[in-house]
């Protein structure tokens, strides 16, 4: 079977590990589960995939309620009751009450999509098999009009975890998996690069030093990450910090790290 290749974006640098795992995923038609801390780029991977391949995005952020059902569709029996109190419309016709999830969406698409589940640990721990099904044969039926679905075009399905919660065995057999490290300090400037491309290397330079240095504090609860870092960057030029400021002081402090006791840490390093 033939498939169009990802090969990454002009913003979205991939690893050819990555890109390994996301044509593999392509080529078995299987769920790619993405792993990794908060700011690896797990999300926007399948905003990524979506722009190299052409193909619309649906996204289903997946919070602690969730359902799986959700996911496919929900049969409006508010919009109904109230249509049939106030006259309005065929009542009769329950197809006009039935309202297409992003997963529901993405199987009855005409055009291959991809679908991307996002944090998918959030929710409770049935909500993965209570998918096995659909994913497996992608096709649903609908219950309240009888109607079965099958996907003509099978979606590419991007899953993210940020590993909150162990996912079912009988989940995981059934998906590629790939763990997204941390970028190392040669990958990040180039990163960087890509968003900052005026960047002065000397700046680069001592922002990558003290970005490290602080993700590699035990005391730090949560570590700064790439996007925090692309954040600090973009304060540090519109302040107009030099390189001679940056040496002694860490300015901005607040855009890096996110909770007090993180920052008061710090900065009794640094007195």
């Amino acid at each position: 079977m033939s498939f169009n290749r990802f090969q990454g974006t002009d913003t979205y640098l991939v690893t050819p590990e990555l890109r390994d795992a996301v044509n593999v995923a392509i080529a078995l038609q299987k769920p790619l589960l993405i792993r990794g801390e908060p700011g690896t780029g797990k999300t926007v991977l399948a905003e990524a995939v979506a722009e190299s391949l052409q193909m619309k995005l649906l996204t289903w952020n997946i919070k602690s309620t969730s359902k799986a059902q959700e996911g496919l569709y929900v049969y409006d029996t508010v919009q109904r009751l109230n249509d049939a109190r106030f006259g309005e419309g065929d009542i009769s016709d329950i197809r006009r009450y039935i309202k297409l999830g992003p997963l529901g969406k993405s199987l009855t698409s005409e055009q291959r999509v991809v679908l991307l589940i996002d944090e998918i640990d959030k929710a409770d721990m049935e909500f993965p098999n209570d998918l096995l099904h659909e994913l497996d044969r992608m096709s649903f039926s609908v219950a309240e009009t009888g109607e079965h679905f099958s996907a003509k075009e099978r979606p590419i399905v991007i899953i993210t975890s940020n590993n909150e919660k162990e996912l079912p065995d009988a989940f995981l057999r059934r998906c590629v998996f790939h763990y997204i490290a941390f970028p190392d300090r040669t990958i990040m400037a180039d990163i960087v690069r890509v968003h900052h491309p005026n960047v002065e290397e000397e700046l680069l330079k001592q922002v990558l030093l003290r970005f490290y240095w602080l993700r590699d504090l035990p005391t730090i609860r949560k570590r700064p990450s790439t996007s925090e870092l692309v954040d600090w960057i973009a304060a540090l030029q519109r302040g107009g910090i030099s390189t001679y400021t940056l040496a002694a002081e860490m300015p901005f402090l607040g855009v890096l790290l996110k909770r007090e006791n993180d920052v008061e840490a710090v900065l009794a390093m640094r007195n």
